[in-house]
């Protein structure tokens, strides 16, 4: 059974393409103690079906899958269409 994660924070590039501005994602931990991950090690996190992250806001949680644009890999909430900018965009930079 694959682990939960709720993310909480992402980094994001300058780029125009909505599909390569996050580069890493992150949260706490049970302890308190702050994760984070590059956007290739949440990929394959999620594809090996070790973990599951998911996003919540104003009490409303959605799941963070992978998808493909134009041969390039990156995350989404369910919530979104092709456009990875739902959910994710509303989350603070993390440290």
């Amino acid at each position: 059974m694959a682990k939960r994660a709720r993310i909480r924070c992402t980094n994001k590039t300058g780029r125009d393409n909505p599909h390569e501005r996050i580069t890493h994602v992150g949260g706490l931990n049970p302890d308190g103690t702050p994760w984070k991950r590059s956007i290739d090690q949440a990929i394959k996190d999620i594809e090996s079906n070790e973990w599951e992250f998911y996003v919540e806001e104003n009490g409303r949680r959605v799941d963070v899958v992978c998808a493909t644009h134009n041969g390039h890999k990156y995350i989404k909430t369910t919530a979104d269409d092709i456009q990875p900018d739902n959910v994710l965009s509303l989350l603070v930079e993390c440290p």
